[in-house]
């Protein structure tokens, strides 16, 4: 590896909006996130179908499946 042209990979602290904070590493400085781990509606079992139209009941319907809720 050349020496002097590779930034610098140190701890940073990453903030989230919903006020969780950690450490990682990077070649930024301190970050700033909309959403992590903590406030994902996936990660925490929040998640929402969003249906648009019935599409979800038409693709149910179409492969004669049970919708689940």
């Amino acid at each position: 590896m050349k020496q002097g042209i590779h930034p610098k990979y140190e701890k940073v602290m990453v903030k989230c909006a919903c006020g969780n904070t950690f450490e990682t590493k990077s070649t930024k400085g301190e970050m700033n996130v909309d959403i992590c781990n903590v406030c994902h509606p996936f990660y925490t079992g929040k998640q929402k179908i969003i249906d648009t139209a019935g599409r979800v009941e038409k693709f149910n319907r179409k492969y004669n499946l049970t919708e689940k809720k």
